[in-house]
């Protein structure tokens, strides 16, 4: 069983970053890929980015290559998501979820989520 909480949502102006973070509980948080989600108002979940367990791969969504970075510390049962160039469809709400890594085009399928975390980006 893992438990995952997420932070780190906020207000920002577009072209403006930020960090969310995602701390999850559980014996076996090292053994699980992990990744990002999002939804927005009146839209299905979206997958963004995932991570296995070493930190050695990630995957992610065109919608955020290039301008979203995933890391985790395992350590700290950590999972990150930097989040640079906001844009104002970047709104919705952010999930943390722990799963397993599956498809082509790669993507994570969840066993575990989060709460959700709201990330505003203003014009």
């Amino acid at each position: 069983q893992v438990q995952l909480v997420e932070s780190g949502g906020g207000l920002v102006q577009a072209g403006g970053s930020l960090r969310l973070s995602c701390v999850a509980s559980g014996r076996t948080f090292s053994s699980y890929p992990m990744g990002w989600f999002r939804q927005a108002p009146g839209q299905e979940r979206e997958f963004l980015v995932a991570i296995r367990w070493s930190g050695s791969s990630t995957y992610y969504a065109d919608s955020v290559k290039g301008r979203f970075t995933i890391s985790r510390d395992n350590a700290k049962n950590t999972v990150y998501l930097q989040m640079n160039s906001l844009k104002t469809e970047d709104t919705a709400v952010y999930y943390c979820a722990a799963g397993t890594i599956r498809g082509s085009p790669a993507s994570l399928t969840a066993n575990y989520w989060g709460q959700g975390t709201q990330v505003t980006v203003s014009s």
